[in-house]
């Protein structure tokens, strides 16, 4: 008999939460599965990739104690491609089959394989696109003469490397410049070596 493995994530919006495994186990048993184990996340994001019930579940697929993942939708194992894809993978290279009873998806065999394929793909020119826009803003925040990144510190270097210097904490100068410690670090340690002979 094969063994069939549901993933359920329960939202705090889900009015009947009994509706999502008892779909999901008509689905698998009709596809000739015995449900072995059943994970299930209460009230977690989906958009958050560790999670008690997901993570237990990759754990028992790497040790083959089921032998196909079924879920209700692709959006209640994962929010975003990257991360569905991620376990999607994960499950065929442990050869699981991954099976979405509101999407129709079915990992096993060529079709299978072309689907995964094809969320690659979308995955790939969405990452694309989200960098091409970024640096289309870039360029036109440039033409505009606005500044990218952070404006530079008004800070009055000397008098902080002074006091610095003169034995003031650490803590104390952060406070009167309005820096952080790290940045006082790097103030002080910058004008050293600028000071240090070359060799």
């Amino acid at each position: 008999m094969k063994r069939a493995a549901l993933y359920l994530r329960h939202s705090i919006a889900d009015l009947n939460p009994e509706t999502q495994p008892a779909e999901l186990r008509e689905f698998a048993m009709a596809r000739g599965y015995e449900i072995v184990v059943e994970y299930v996340d209460h009230g977690v994001n989906g958009a958050r990739v560790r999670r008690p019930a997901l993570d237990r579940m990759l754990q028992d697929a790497a040790q083959d104690k089921f032998d196909a993942l079924f879920v209700l939708s692709c959006d209640r194992l994962a929010r975003d491609a990257k991360h569905f894809l991620h376990v999607v993978e994960d499950l065929n290279r442990l050869g699981m089959r991954f099976l979405s009873l509101q999407e129709g998806i079915d990992t096993d065999g060529p079709a299978g394989a072309a689907i995964v394929l094809v969320v690659s793909a979308l995955n790939g020119l969405d990452k694309a696109l989200k960098v091409e826009r970024i640096r289309a803003g870039m360029r036109r925040a440039q033409l505009e003469g606005r500044r990218i990144g952070r404006a530079p510190l008004n800070v009055d270097h000397a008098s902080l490397i002074r006091d610095r210097l003169a034995g003031m904490s650490l803590s104390a100068v952060a406070r009167k410049y309005g820096l952080s410690r790290s940045s006082v670090v790097r103030f002080v340690q910058g004008d050293t070596a600028a000071q240090s002979p070359a060799r």
